[in-house]
């Protein structure tokens, strides 16, 4: 459900609620509301800034996961094992190890010495 911000029409007759910008959890099928739930003064719903978070994968590990997924697509298990876990353990990226011990097992490894081997890691 979108957060929707709503300030007061008349601020200066307004409660501290309304006075400021207040925030109202709607369903997209709400209706804007008319009135503060505190005061029951008139409000008008407002714009409100977007705040967003851009997160940038540096390019060596985006270059590392389209290779270990074309060593996964050809089959290329060893491969495809050995670039993930080299990377998992440079930049400390868990979901990768695991991905590495799975391709791993896929190649033919004991299952059991990489099951103690990812243990001793994530201690």
């Amino acid at each position: 459900m979108p957060i929707y911000e709503y300030e007061a029409v008349n601020p200066k007759a307004a409660c501290p609620t309304c006075r400021g910008r207040f925030e109202m959890l709607q369903s997209l099928d709400e209706k804007p509301i008319k009135a503060c739930p505190k005061c029951g003064h008139r409000v008008k719903k407002v714009v409100s800034l977007c705040h967003a978070s851009v997160v940038e994968t540096p390019e060596e590990s985006t270059r590392v996961e389209r290779q270990v997924k074309a060593y996964e697509s050809a089959g290329m298990w060893s491969h495809a094992a050995e670039l993930a876990d080299k990377h998992s353990e440079k930049t400390k990226d868990k979901a990768l190890k695991i991905r590495a011990l799975d391709n791993y097992k896929k190649a033919g490894y004991d299952a059991d010495s990489l099951d103690k081997h990812a243990k001793r890691d994530n201690d």
